[in-house]
């Protein structure tokens, strides 16, 4: 079985966008191995109206990134895969990105999980929301 990595992942971002920026312009929301897809894609892919990576366990692996849209991370303040000193350190790094921290763990805005917190889910679906709406359109 092949591994997937994070460049074959983006050529399928790539191939999304194309396909969807038929309809206009193009958005990405990525959850944990997806938020960093989402990550990298805003720095990576070309056509992206703003990404919105949630969690993200990675993601400070990847802090030489320069992203091409509007980034809008979400974090958990007790997510052990991004930890809460991790994610202030995205957080600073990008100060013209927006951060939010709720105070949920990792996966809150999956309902089929324990960590699901209905508060801090339905706040960061709002914003994202918001954010594809000022984006998008």
């Amino acid at each position: 079985m092949k591994k997937i990595s994070f460049d074959d992942t983006l050529l399928d971002v790539k191939a999304a966008i194309e396909h969807g920026k038929a309809a206009g312009k193009v958005g990405i929301v990525g959850y944990c191995w997806g938020g960093v897809i989402a990550w990298l894609a805003a720095g990576r892919v070309d056509g992206l109206a703003c990404s919105v990576p949630y969690y993200g366990g990675a993601i400070p692996n990847f802090l030489k990134e320069t992203p091409k849209c509007p980034v809008m991370f979400q974090f958990g303040e007790t997510d052990h895969s991004i930890t809460l000193e991790q994610a202030k350190v995205v957080a600073a790094a990008y100060p013209k990105e927006t951060s939010y921290f709720y105070p949920a763990g990792h996966g809150f805005n999956c309902d089929q999980r324990g960590s699901y917190d209905a508060a801090s889910a339905k706040l960061a679906r709002e914003r994202t929301i918001e954010m594809f709406r000022k984006q998008i359109g």
